[in-house]
């Protein structure tokens, strides 16, 4: 087992795996509702049409994990997924890239309050990990024919225990 450290979720570090969703002054601003409302446009490509998806909107309920302990990693071949958390609460996107999973590749990306995460298809993933409580989270992902899930369990010289989150 190995030990790692989450990183800061910046929109610059995370491009290998996605979009991260927050309102930066990045994002294209449009004023909107006579001037009440701001709209911060575009912050993900949603990607699910592949062999006739379409787009679906949940809310998930995670609980953190004790210990934070990394052992399954999921993809999506046909459709990106999105999480934004409703209540502000921190939690941990770990990510590894599209292709063969290489547990040596995982990296782990502490998400503050008011950032949410998209995950392109096929990018390697962990289910979510919330960090302060139980924690309900806005998702945007693909339901449609096909399969659209693989999963991968780590052996336990590659599980990864999250340190300093």
């Amino acid at each position: 087992m190995r030990e790692l450290t989450p990183e800061p979720l910046t929109a610059e570090a995370f491009a290998p795996f996605g979009d991260v969703i927050e309102a930066s002054e990045r994002a294209e601003q449009i004023p909107i509702n006579y001037g009440y409302t701001t709209r911060f446009n575009d912050l993900a490509r949603i990607d699910v049409a592949d062999a006739g998806g379409h787009a679906i909107v949940s809310l998930f309920r995670a609980r953190p994990l004790d210990p934070p302990l990394l052992k399954i990693f999921e993809r999506h071949p046909l459709g990106s997924q999105s999480f934004t958390p409703l209540q502000g609460r921190r939690f941990l996107a770990a990510v590894a890239p599209a292709g063969d999973f290489d547990p040596a590749a995982i990296r782990v990306f502490r998400a503050q309050a008011g950032q949410g995460v998209n995950y392109r298809k096929g990018i390697w993933h962990h289910f979510l990990l919330p960090l302060e409580a139980e924690s309900d989270f806005l998702v945007i992902d693909r339901a449609g024919p096909g399969s659209n899930l693989d999963e991968i369990e780590l052996d336990a010289r590659d599980q990864i225990l999250i340190v300093g989150a």
